[in-house]
């Protein structure tokens, strides 16, 4: 078909979903950006862009809650019986064979840039560790490598990049050769992306030959797994589960035994970590159990009234917050894929540079002008048969640096990336100065190399010499 018969055949399908402004500057647009345009609207699903604009553009209902849910239910982060010793003990043992069979991948959603911390970059070429400076994706892909020699397997990673930064995180590993990683054990791929809309339910140009679109949601990795390729290279790796974490925290446990076997044993299909919220109010999501399915609720969508509810003890009833970190079966995301569904879109209201339909003029607008829909990865919980969760500790696996300041900065960060390493070496027997307020009196990095769990410590720690008063030490 040529170009004229696909303009004729794509504007007839815009005309039937009133899109058609989408060619408005067809006539002067050269040749390739015409091929550019045309395949570009062609790629929308038209078959669910009225349901799609209808339901979370125009006439918005936001979120239905489940009709009657409670607290989900968690393992503890230290077993509090002698059942839960044994059964923790033999998932870690477990967990361990998996690891070692090389039946466990990571997978890191690294779509982001730095935008919000002043960087200029994919955040996971952002500089965070406390004395090296290491970027996160050289602290993971160290974490990735040192796990591999310490299980005794080829460890494999796969990363998701987003179409803004695909190509700029490409060329940040190899500039530095793969951080010490086979270069084909690492799998990159971008996410899918939604196009934009006008309040009206238009889709917005980003230029005249370019739809505007932004990335589809950290949701979007479930079908991007599948598009890419990603699960079927799993599949002829023989790997069995991916271990799936974001690109802004570095204090992550990618491989951990005590997760993965809990979720093995108990026969999950996608399983989740939880930190106790510092809050009833704080900004994450809450995990719930609706018709015994386990749910995530937004903090956004909990009532007030439910999330400031305790319990006799004086504790938070619904207590557990959800921190993006899951053990998801390979075999869940291709059963999903190869049923076709769909995630529920979450509308986000957001300032949108476009070309003005009319005119042809670019907009570079001062307040909210579109519409963005993204999808969230914890949406796939209930689609699973069996879920678990896992409580955490916070201090020793949850860090996320997101803002430039304040909560969830790089100084709070580093903070409790030296205050872990700290911690680490007090289990290990290891003195370290203090100041008059019990804060470390030295600034301490541990490289993934020397230790990835505080156990690993304990082994090697006569190879740590006295710390004194204001020292900076780097163990690797």
């Amino acid at each position: 078909m040529d170009i004229q018969q696909r303009y004729k055949s794509v504007l007839q399908v815009l005309k039937n979903y009133n899109q058609q402004h989408l060619l408005n500057f067809w006539d002067v647009l050269d040749n390739s950006e015409r091929v550019k345009l045309l395949n570009q609207i062609e790629d929308i699903e038209f078959s669910s862009l009225a349901q799609k604009i209808d339901r979370y553009v125009i006439n918005p209902v936001g979120t239905i809650l489940p009709k009657s849910f409670s607290a989900a239910p968690a393992y503890p982060a230290k077993p509090k019986t002698d059942e839960q010793k044994k059964k923790y003990h033999e998932a870690i043992e477990l967990g361990k064979e998996l690891i070692s069979a090389g039946k466990v991948a990571a997978f890191v959603v690294a779509g982001g840039q730095g935008t919000r911390l002043g960087f200029d970059g994919p955040k996971g070429d952002f500089p965070i560790s406390p004395i090296e400076n290491k970027t996160l994706f050289r602290i993971f892909a160290e974490t990735v490598k040192a796990a591999g020699k310490k299980y005794g397997f080829e460890p494999v990673w796969y990363v998701m990049t987003s179409p803004l930064n695909h190509g700029q995180t490409l060329g940040i590993f190899a500039r530095n050769d793969y951080y010490g990683l086979k270069k084909e054990d690492i799998f990159f791929f971008p996410q899918g992306t939604e196009v934009n809309y006008s309040a009206d339910g238009k889709i917005l140009l980003a230029e005249k030959d370019e739809l505007a679109v932004s990335p589809d949601g950290h949701g979007g990795s479930l079908k991007a797994l599948y598009k890419s390729g990603a699960v079927a290279d799993m599949k002829d790796r023989g790997i069995e589960y991916i271990s799936y974490f974001q690109v802004d925290n570095p204090l992550i446990n990618i491989f951990d035994p005590l997760f993965v076997g809990l979720h093995a044993m108990d026969g999950a299909q996608m399983s989740s970590k939880s930190v106790f919220k510092s809050g009833p109010l704080e900004k994450v999501g809450n995990f719930c159990l609706a018709d015994g399915k386990v749910t995530v609720i937004e903090y956004s969508d909990l009532a007030e009234e439910l999330a400031q509810k305790k319990k006799p003890d004086g504790s938070l009833v619904f207590s557990m917050g959800s921190i993006a970190i899951h053990m998801i079966n390979r075999s869940f995301v291709d059963a999903l894929n190869n049923k076709g569904f769909a995630l529920p879109y979450h509308k986000a209201v957001k300032k949108i540079p476009c070309i003005d339909i009319q005119s042809g003029r670019k907009i570079e607008p001062d307040s909210p002008n579109g519409i963005k829909l993204e999808t969230f990865v914890f949406d796939a919980l209930p689609l699973a048969e069996k879920s678990i969760i896992l409580e955490t500790i916070r201090s020793e696996e949850f860090a996320p640096v997101k803002n430039a300041e304040g909560a969830d900065s790089p100084a709070v960060t580093k903070q409790m990336m030296i205050a872990l390493a700290v911690s680490w070496l007090h289990s290990a027997g290891i003195e370290v100065p203090k100041k008059a307020d019990s804060s470390p009196d030295c600034i301490i990095e541990i490289a993934p190399s020397f230790a990835i769990c505080r156990e690993d410590v304990t082994a090697v720690r006569d190879k740590i010499l006295p710390i004194k008063p204001g020292d900076m030490i780097y163990l690797e």
